[in-house]
């Protein structure tokens, strides 16, 4: 008998939902071989999914490749099958990687959620979202409270975003500021762990999902998966609430982005957020577009609460706002919280643009939609030195911190630092929908 022919596979991603589809759909099963990752970040410093990681059928570990060599790689190793993997993307661009696929003469796949998902035994609260920056993480952040203040044990796992090493981020916990420094984490990484850190909330991320679950399953009683840009949660349980925050700021794009429409479609909660600063005519619109394709959801309309630390400093004063980087790139937004509070307090923006060097700079380049606003960028030790340069070559009064990390710990300035928050303040059918939910996690253990 002949040796059956493997099925050759490449991965589409960016670091992220690529590797885990992997590690649960492929990783095991002999029937495929993969034969490489490609990458749509052009900062990612790893070449190689190492073989610590991609078992025992591949001793090598897996090469991984710019995005921009999928035709070359595709006749080069007579590929059967491209997998798509990563988020935040129109549904445009999907189609134009398929196309790709296509024309190369092999097929195209989305796995979903019944494929790609693990299971948990504890009670399970997905929040997700439609796009990057629709206010997820003030949500996550919002149902951590509520129910730590129930007396439950809380984790959060966090949607991976491995930048560094790793065979070492295989399994990360966060609990003190010190392991950000321990796991020489980027400002987008700190960005979503800090505020969780700030409120005694252990995070777990990294790249092994299936282990990252069982570690955090021994120190809770109810799991967040607080999810990265639009994805669908890595993991299900028998209980298992499904909250999917939509941008009224930009309406319609829960219909047109991938994978942010599907969760959409399965939410089972759709909460609405920045109902505060957003036009009307925007929460209509997605309000509209729930009740047609998603008509079972309950919908909540949430606002989000802008404060900032010293308003006498910026007011009327000339400053440079510094905004989620996430939000503002891929997430496609032209202005935050920061700018919102700015306006509100009558202060200066200046243009930041004109200060930007290195990839700072490139960055305006690729996103021309940034006008004066400043992301708040940081993959790197030099990206992070770049940003700091860049804040401080700006003549003005005072800087604008809306980026969730505290930029004070990681640059140096000349300048004072107003720091802008941004919370969700909804305390209505949110709550009463998790106290709902709590007949599922039981009640709190005695300490």
């Amino acid at each position: 008998m002949t040796a059956m022919k493997k099925i050759k596979v490449i991965i589409l991603g960016a670091a992220g939902r690529d590797f885990h589809n992997f590690n649960v759909v492929f990783r095991k099963d002999p029937r495929y071989n993969v034969v490489a990752f490609t990458t749509a970040q052009i900062l990612q410093k790893h070449r190689t999914y190492p073989p610590s990681l991609a078992g025992r059928l591949y001793p090598k570990g897996i090469p991984i490749h710019p995005e921009s060599e999928l035709h070359y790689l595709i006749k080069k190793h007579g590929v059967d099958l491209v997998v798509f993997a990563y988020s935040d993307v129109s549904h445009e661009e999907v189609m134009h990687r398929a196309s790709i696929a296509l024309a190369g003469g092999t097929n195209f796949v989305l796995l979903g959620p019944r494929a790609t998902s693990i299971t948990t035994r504890k009670p399970l609260i997905s929040v997700c979202a439609v796009r990057t920056g629709a206010g997820k993480s003030p949500t996550s952040r919002f149902i951590a409270d509520y129910l730590k203040g129930r007396g439950h044990r809380v984790v959060v796992i966090r949607h991976p975003m491995p930048y560094g090493d790793l065979k070492k981020q295989a399994v990360q916990r966060f609990a003190r500021y010190e392991d950000l420094d321990k796991h020489d984490c980027t400002i987008e990484e700190r960005e979503e762990y800090e505020p969780h850190i700030r409120r005694g909330i252990v995070v777990y991320a990294g790249v092994d999902y299936e282990k990252i679950l069982r570690s955090a399953e021994r120190e809770s009683d109810v799991i967040i998966f607080d999810g990265g840009n639009n994805d669908f949660s890595f993991y299900d349980s028998k209980r298992h609430l499904r909250i999917v925050v939509a941008d009224p700021h930009r309406a319609g794009h829960e219909m047109l982005y991938h994978p942010g429409e599907t969760n959409f479609r399965i939410a089972d909660v759709i909460v609405i957020s920045k109902v505060n600063t957003a036009p009307k005519e925007g929460i209509a619109r997605v309000e509209d577009n729930a009740r047609a394709v998603n008509p079972k959801a309950k919908i909540v309309r949430a606002p989000i609460e802008i404060t900032v630390s010293d308003a006498a400093a910026i007011r009327g004063r000339k400053v440079i706002v510094v905004e989620d980087g996430p939000t503002l790139t891929h997430g496609g937004m032209k202005f935050g919280a920061g700018y919102i509070a700015a306006k509100r307090y009558g202060a200066n923006i200046i243009d930041a643009k004109k200060h930007a060097i290195g990839s700072i700079k490139k960055a305006y380049l690729e996103y021309p939609h940034l006008e004066k606003i400043l992301p708040a960028m940081g993959y790197t030790r030099k990206q992070v030195k770049e940003l700091e340069k860049t804040i401080n070559a700006a003549d003005c009064d005072a800087i604008m911190d809306a980026s969730p990390v505290a930029l004070s710990r990681l640059i140096r300035t000349r300048k004072p630092i107003v720091e802008v928050e941004y919370e969700l303040r909804e305390k209505g059918k949110l709550a009463a929908l998790l106290r709902k939910f709590e007949k599922n996690i039981g009640k709190p253990k005695a300490k």
